[in-house]
């Protein structure tokens, strides 16, 4: 199991509307990922199962899309994925033990947002 590696990726606007489906297939055409996961596939997700990494269903919070060819973090994405990790939507599926790097990421990002992390209020 495996936390991804903070890009410190560039902040789309924050008015940016996020919808995951169309994200992931401009992720997936920008990172020449259509046929499985590569290294550039992933830094537009929080978490992936290191046990199976050429498996897209191994992929789980993503966060960025590709903004004018530039793979650009979501703040709606990163709103969503901070509800998911604190149990929104039936919370998420990974390893207890990665739960504090994936709120470490966020925080992150969080942080370049002016923002206080909902798990900080």
């Amino acid at each position: 199991m495996t936390v991804t590696r903070f890009h410190d990726l560039p902040l789309a606007d924050s008015r940016r509307r996020w919808n995951k489906e169309a994200a992931e297939r401009r992720v997936r055409a920008w990172a020449g990922a259509q046929h499985r996961p590569n290294a550039k596939y992933r830094e537009a997700h929080l978490w992936y199962d290191g046990g199976e990494p050429d498996e897209f269903g191994s992929y789980k919070l993503p966060f960025a899309d590709v903004v004018d060819g530039e793979l650009k973090a979501v703040p709606r994405a990163l709103h969503a994925a901070a509800g998911v990790v604190e149990g929104a939507r039936g919370g998420v599926d990974v390893p207890g033990g990665d739960v504090g790097p994936i709120k470490s990421h966020l925080a992150r990002y969080y942080s370049k947002m002016h923002e206080t992390p909902p798990w900080e209020d």
